[in-house]
Order: C-alpha cells, then sequence, then structure tokens
C-alpha cells in the first residue's frame, strides 16, 4: 500500500512537472546522407553524422493567403483550383512546413530534385511550393495526355514508374493516394468554399 502510494505521488509530480516544464513550439530538424545516397531526417540524431537541416514549425498556412496563390497558379498553369487544393490536402494537410521521411517538403511536398528542376529555391515558402508543385502537375497532366489518375501517379510514384508499368504503378500507397486526390477534388469542386 505504501510502495503503490509512492508510485501514485511520483506521477503526480511527474505529470505537475510536464505542465509547469514550458514546451517548445519547435524542434530542429537533422540530415544526415549515408554512403548509399540515402538522405536520413531526424529531430533527435543519434551520431555527430547528422548535420543541422532546419526548424521544425508545427502549424497550417494562412487560409487566405494560400487561397489566392492556389487560384492565381492554377490559373497560370491551366489548372482545376480544386485538383491543387486536393492535392495539397493530401500530400502535406496544408502543413508548409512539412517534411517526409523521404525528403519531400512543403505544402506539397517536393522532393529536392523536383524542386530543383521547377526552379524552386525555398520549398516551405508557400508561393514557392505551390508555384512549383503546380508547374510539376501542369507537366504530369501534359505528359499523359490529360489523365488524371496517371498524372496524380506520377506526381507520386514518377513519371518513370508509370511509364514503366503502363499505367498506375502496383503500388498500395500510390493506389491509395489517387483514391484520396480524387475524393478530395470531388470535396472541393461540390463545396467551393470549403475550409482547407
Amino acid at each position: 500500500m505504501i510502495q503503490s502510494s509512492i508510485s501514485h505521488y511520483s506521477l503526480l509530480f511527474l505529470a505537475l512537472l510536464v505542465l509547469l516544464v514550458p514546451s517548445q513550439g519547435h524542434a530542429d530538424i537533422y540530415r544526415h546522407v549515408d554512403a548509399n545516397g540515402v538522405v536520413h531526417f531526424t529531430d533527435t540524431p543519434t551520431s555527430g553524422q547528422y548535420r543541422f537541416f532546419m526548424k521544425e514549425k508545427k502549424q497550417r498556412a494562412e487560409r487566405s493567403s494560400v487561397t489566392d496563390l492556389i487560384l492565381h497558379y492554377a490559373s497560370v498553369f491551366n489548372l482545376d483550383d480544386s485538383l491543387v487544393r486536393a492535392v495539397i490536402k493530401v500530400e502535406s494537410d496544408y502543413n508548409p512546413n512539412a517534411l517526409s521521411s523521404k525528403g519531400a517538403q512543403g505544402l506539397m511536398q517536393l522532393i529536392p530534385e523536383t524542386a530543383r528542376d521547377m526552379n524552386v529555391t525555398d520549398p516551405f515558402n508557400p508561393e514557392d511550393n505551390i508555384r512549383g508543385g503546380s508547374r510539376y502537375l501542369r507537366l504530369m497532366l501534359d505528359q499523359f495526355d490529360g489523365s488524371l489518375e496517371l498524372a496524380l501517379a506520377a506526381y507520386n510514384a514518377g513519371p518513370g514508374a508509370v511509364r514503366r508499368y503502363g499505367g498506375i504503378p502496383p503500388f498500395e500507397e500510390t493506389r491509395n493516394y489517387v483514391e484520396k486526390v480524387k475524393k478530395y477534388l470531388r470535396h472541393y469542386r461540390q463545396n467551393r468554399d470549403a475550409v482547407l
């Protein structure tokens, strides 16, 4: 009984300590490229090989400015703005600082190579990212003769994989991705004023 009470008080003390210690809104992200060229990201480096990459900020982009950017670049690249909104929703859930385990960055989750090809200098800047992502989406639609499903599959798995398999690659992630984007595309088309 006494031991149980001590455990109870210890847990209470720890809970109070957690509440009293100020929490940080940011965490540092570190990057390491291994001998095979694989890029690793972490917020808790386990060796001296990791180097500081960026500050992580958990926030959503401002709705009005992102909506304006989507409308602008959808028009510039002759895209349905609902499609751009759907891609952003599935890719990052509107987190401009999203960073995937594979190194995809920002709202439209551009991998560094694609970002470079699209002349994106700061993939975490919403305007730069939406411009580059919209341009890339337009290129995928053009490469696959306007086929939405093939363009989305190429956006997710790469155009080479789509050509290699003669259609949507048999990757569960890619098949799920195409269906999710189409679901949000329908949603945004039916609800033009839907919250991002």
